[in-house]
């Protein structure tokens, strides 16, 4: 299972379909806030199952704040981040992880890759398409994958 994970796209859809075209079949797409109005081109595009929640500045958008799913034999919990203090350190939104006893959580908001396994949880955050904000500057995204014994690998990417 080959799950494609983004966040922070702002409107800006270069970024994803470059993205949609390298990375090629995806079972699963997760888009983790400020899409901003983006909605329908993402379910135009996007062929497979999709979860999307809403940002801080998804003023308008009827998305969910967040959202606990199924991911092959994991449960993962989705947010944008910010109401957790994120753009502060991951140890708030690890806390609401254990507290929901998930297995993994996502997050957006910062425009950083993030990345760390702890106490039994991975914590991840992909980056931003639309206006990376890490050293470099290059639009990032996350690939999931669950191989054939059920076990995930995480591979953090960038665009070119």
């Amino acid at each position: 299972m080959k799950v494609l994970i983004v966040s922070d796209t702002h409107g800006r859809h270069t970024g994803l379909d470059r993205v949609l075209e390298k990375e090629g079949k995806i079972d699963l797409f997760i888009h983790l806030g400020d899409i901003e109005g983006g909605e329908s081109y993402i379910n135009s595009v996007v062929e497979c199952e999709k979860h999307m929640v809403r940002g801080n500045n998804d003023f308008f958008s009827d998305l969910p704040r967040e959202e606990e799913i199924d991911i092959g034999g994991y449960k993962a919990f989705i947010t944008h981040g910010h109401p957790y203090y994120v753009s502060l350190d991951s140890e708030y939104i690890r806390e609401e992880g254990a507290a929901r006893k998930v297995d993994i959580v996502m997050f957006g908001h910062t425009h950083k890759p993030y990345f760390e396994q702890k106490d039994g949880i991975t914590v991840l955050n992909p980056g931003s398409l639309a206006y990376p904000r890490q050293e470099g500057r290059k639009g990032s995204y996350m690939i999931m994958e669950i191989d054939q014994e059920g076990k995930a690998h995480f591979n953090q990417k960038y665009l070119d």
